[in-house]
């Protein structure tokens, strides 16, 4: 049962497994969309819910290097981008039909799809080729990331891309996801600043910038599966669409 934990201790090591990781993220995206739907003025839910994403981005990407097949790994994600789409439009816009926002299983898929044409390039072992085809799928996902409206937009789909591009353990590794995400984040997201005062000094902090705190999580990531079976690999997909479309019914019994 030891490969099971979620979380495990042993040689002075700490970390948590890929089950603890999904579980991890679920929680803190239904924190965050109980905010949005039913609990607006708890707004702790949606600090919380800012780590959600990059989790998500993180196991995205090692999901695509752990599946033994990415043709099945990304249907699989499309027939759930496709089911999800309308229990988001109902949560997010309260219609069935809301194009001006899609789901972020879209966001994911976008920027798995350019992991693997940028793996594709590599096993070319031209340098030059790679740096080319890295320019372009940058600039690609963030334009495809706006034009199609997905969650998160551009940086949705680039963080998928970061984590890619620093997947590893060394020190340059990790230091290169925590300015990216910082850049992604705070730079390029922005949005609400709490004030705060700390030993009579006063500055702000930027609610997007909570989302660099999934960077801990991740870190103790250290590759081990934890729990696996079908049912909790098929539970971890469906918890997305079901999940909003029970806020979206409860919000609109409420509002009756």
């Amino acid at each position: 049962m030891t490969n099971q934990k979620i979380l495990s201790c042993g040689a002075g090591r700490f970390d948590i497994s890929t089950a603890g990781l999904h579980i991890l993220a679920m929680t803190l995206m239904l924190m965050d969309h109980l905010w949005a739907t039913l609990l607006p003025a708890q707004e702790w839910l949606t600090c919380a819910g800012r780590l959600a994403y990059p989790i998500f981005a993180f196991m995205a990407v090692e999901g695509y290097f752990h599946t033994r097949s990415f043709r099945k790994y990304a249907l699989r994600m499309l027939v759930f981008a496709v089911l999800s789409e309308v229990p988001f439009n109902l949560m997010c816009g309260g219609t069935w039909f809301y194009p001006v926002h899609q789901n972020v299983i879209w966001t994911l898929l976008m920027g798995l799809l350019g992991v693997h044409l940028l793996e594709t390039v590599r096993r070319k072992q031209k340098p030059a080729l790679f740096a080319a085809a890295a320019v372009g799928v940058i600039l690609a996902g963030a334009v495809l990331g706006i034009l199609c409206m997905v969650d998160y937009y551009a940086v949705g789909v680039l963080t998928v891309l970061v984590f890619y591009f620093f997947r590893g353990r060394g020190w340059w590794c990790l230091a290169g996801q925590l300015l990216a995400l910082y850049w992604l984040n705070v730079e390029m997201l922005g949005g609400l600043m709490y004030p705060v005062q700390l030993f009579g000094v006063s500055f702000e902090i930027c609610q997007q910038g909570f989302a660099l705190l999934a960077l801990v999580p991740i870190w103790l990531y250290r590759g081990r599966q934890g729990y696996h079976s079908r049912w909790f690999q098929y539970f971890c997909y469906a918890f997305y669409p079901v999940h909003m479309l029970v806020l979206a019914l409860a919000l609109q019994f409420l509002n009756r």
